[in-house]
C-alpha cells in the first residue's frame, strides 16, 4: 500500500488517448502518469491496442519505451501486447507492483509470459473484465436471432431475387438457452435472454445463484443438461480446463438443429467437430466471434458453410471501449491507493 504522500508512477504501455491519460492522473494527486505518445503505435480504431502493424519503433525509441516501463510501479497495458515484452519488463523492474491487461481474458497473455512464481507474489495482474459484457451480450443475441429467423436463407433468397412461400421462423420467446460461463459477459447475456421470455440455464465452475438464470449447474454437469437447450451461448475463457469442452460427444448430446454462439474463446470448441455437426445439421446455425486459430485460415470450411456467421473477433468492440477500460482501471487505482484488494485479479492457477 502506498504511503499517504508517496507518488504512484503509472506508465502507459498501450495506446491511450491523451484525455484518458489525463483522467487517470486526475484520480489522485499522488498519481504520476508517464506517457510518451510518440512511443505508442497509432490506433486504427477504438481499442486497437496493438496499433498499426506497419508502425515500428527505432532502436532509440525502443530503448526509451523500455526505460519508461522500467521505472513504473503500475503498468496500464501489457507492453505491445506481447508476453515476451511483459517478461522482459517484469525481470527489469523490481518496483513493479501491478499490471492491468487490456483484454478481459488477459490472463492467458500473462501466463504465456512464463513468469517465475515469485512474480505473482509481488505483482498483481488484473484484466478489463466487464468492459466487453454489454457489446458481447448484444452480439450473442444478434447470433441467436440470426439463427432463429434464418438470416442465411433470407440472404440467399435476396441475392437470387427469389420470393418463396412464406418462411416459418423459430420463436425466441419460450425457447431455452444454455449459457456456459456466468461471469460478467454471461450475466449480461442472461439478463437479455430473460427479458425476451427465454428459459435460462447456466453452467459455471462453482454452483451459486445468479440473477436471471433459472437453473445454475456445475460446468462438470454440462453433458447432463445440454440436450435441453435450443441455443448454446459460450462465454468461457480459454484455459486448459475449457479447451475443446464442446467436442463431438457434447455436440451429439445437444438437440438436433441447436444454435451455437461463441463469444468466449475459440479453443472452447473442437472446431473440426463443429464443422461436421454443421454439415450434418446437428448444429443448425453457428455465430462465431472467436476461433481456435486467429485469423481464421483462408481454407477453413467454416467460410463456405451457409449456416455459419463469422465475425473477426470484433463482437466486443465499440467506440466507447477505451473509455470503459480506462474507468475500470481508475476504479482499481482508487482501491490500490487505499491499500484494498483489486477487482478482476488474474488467478495464475486458473488462467483468468
Amino acid at each position: 500500500m502506498p504511503d499517504a504522500n508517496d507518488k504512484v508512477r503509472v506508465a502507459i504501455a498501450a495506446p491511450l488517448a491523451p484525455e484518458l491519460c489525463d483522467r487517470i492522473a486526475a484520480v489522485d494527486p499522488r498519481v504520476e502518469v508517464v506517457v510518451d505518445q510518440e512511443l505508442l503505435p497509432p490506433m486504427r480504431h477504438a481499442a486497437d491496442f496493438a496499433g498499426d502493424p506497419a508502425w515500428s519503433r527505432t532502436a532509440d525509441q525502443q530503448a526509451r519505451y523500455d526505460a519508461l516501463l522500467d521505472t513504473a510501479e503500475v503498468l496500464y497495458g501489457i507492453p505491445d501486447l506481447k508476453p515476451a515484452a511483459l517478461a522482459r519488463t517484469v525481470a527489469a523492474n523490481p518496483e513493479l507492483r501491478w499490471v492491468m491487461t487490456m483484454a478481459a481474458g488477459g490472463g492467458s497473455q500473462v501466463l504465456a509470459a512464463g513468469l517465475p512464481a515469485d512474480a505473482f507474489e509481488r505483482i498483481v495482474f488484473t484484466t478489463s473484465a466487464g468492459a466487453h459484457g454489454v457489446p458481447l451480450a448484444e452480439w450473442a443475441l444478434f447470433g441467436l436471432f440470426c439463427g432463429c429467423k434464418e438470416l442465411p436463407r433470407l440472404q440467399r433468397q435476396q441475392r437470387a431475387h427469389d420470393w418463396p412461400s412464406r418462411i416459418v421462423g423459430r420463436p425466441i420467446e419460450g425457447s431455452t438457452v444454455l449459457i456456459a460461463g456466468l461471469g460478467g459477459i454471461g450475466q449480461q447475456v442472461a439478463r437479455r435472454c430473460k427479458a425476451l421470455g427465454m428459459t435460462v440455464l447456466g453452467v459455471k465452475r462453482q454452483v451459486s445463484e445468479v440473477a436471471n438464470v433459472d437453473e445454475v449447474h456445475a460446468l462438470a454437469d454440462l453433458a447432463d443438461i445440454i440436450g435441453r437447450a435450443d441455443h448454446i451461448v459460450l462465454t468461457l475463457p480459454g484455459t486448459p480446463q475449457t479447451e475443446k469442452l464442446i467436442d463431438a460427444r457434447m455436440l451429439g448430446l445437444a438437440k438436433p438443429g441447436v444454435t451455437v454462439v461463441n463469444v468466449g474463446r475459440g479453443t472452447v470448441i473442437d472446431q473440426d467437430a463443429l464443422i461436421e455437426a454443421l454439415r450434418s445439421g446437428q448444429v443448425g446455425f453457428a455465430a462465431l466471434d472467436v476461433f481456435e486459430r486467429e485469423p481464421l485460415e483462408p481454407d477453413s470450411p467454416l467460410w463456405d458453410l451457409d449456416n455459419v456467421l463469422i465475425s473477426p473477433h470484433s463482437g466486443g468492440l465499440d467506440n466507447a471501449e477505451d473509455e470503459r477500460i480506462c474507468e475500470i482501471f481508475c476504479d482499481n487505482l482508487r482501491l490500490y491507493l487505499a491499500g484494498r484488494g483489486l477487482n478482476n485479479v488474474v488467478d495464475p492457477g486458473l488462467g483468468y
